[in-house]
C-alpha cells in the first residue's frame, strides 16, 4: 500500500499507492497517519485520486478537517495532482496559500512532492 522514501535526517517519506486506498473521511486519513507515524514517518504523498471528490468541494469541509488534522499532528503532506479542471476560485486560492506554507503542498509529480519535502 506504500512505497517509502529515505529523506536524510528527517523522518520518512511514504508515498501512498493511488490505486490502493480511499479516504474518504477525516477518520481515514487519521487511520493511515497513525499507522504511519509508528513508523518513523511524517510525510506522506497522496494522489488526487486518493480523496474523496468532496476534499475538492471547499464548501463540504473536508479538506479543512483533513488539514486540521495534519497540523495538530505535525504531519506533512503532498498531493500529486493536476488542480486545472476544478473551476473554483475559492479552491485554487486554497491551493495557492497551503502551497506557501510547509504542511501541505498541492504538486504536479513525485519529483515536486519529493523536493518539496526536503
Amino acid at each position: 500500500m506504500f512505497t517509502f522514501y529515505r529523506n536524510i535526517g528527517k523522518p520518512l517519506i511514504a508515498e501512498l499507492n493511488h490505486k490502493e486506498c480511499s479516504i474518504n473521511t477525516p477518520d481515514d486519513f487519521l487511520d493511515i497517519i497513525g499507522n504511519l507515524g509508528s513508523q518513523d514517518c511524517g510525510m506522506l504523498i497522496l494522489y488526487e485520486e486518493n480523496l474523496h471528490p468532496d476534499f475538492f468541494d471547499l464548501k463540504t469541509k473536508l479538506a479543512g478537517e483533513i488539514l486540521q488534522k495534519c497540523s495538530n499532528y505535525h504531519f506533512r503532506i503532498a498531493v500529486i495532482g493536476d488542480y486545472s479542471k476544478y473551476k473554483s476560485k475559492s479552491l485554487h486560492n486554497f491551493i495557492y496559500e497551503s502551497n506557501k506554507g510547509k504542511l501541505v503542498a498541492f504538486t504536479k509529480n513525485l519529483d515536486s512532492a519529493l523536493n518539496w519535502f526536503k
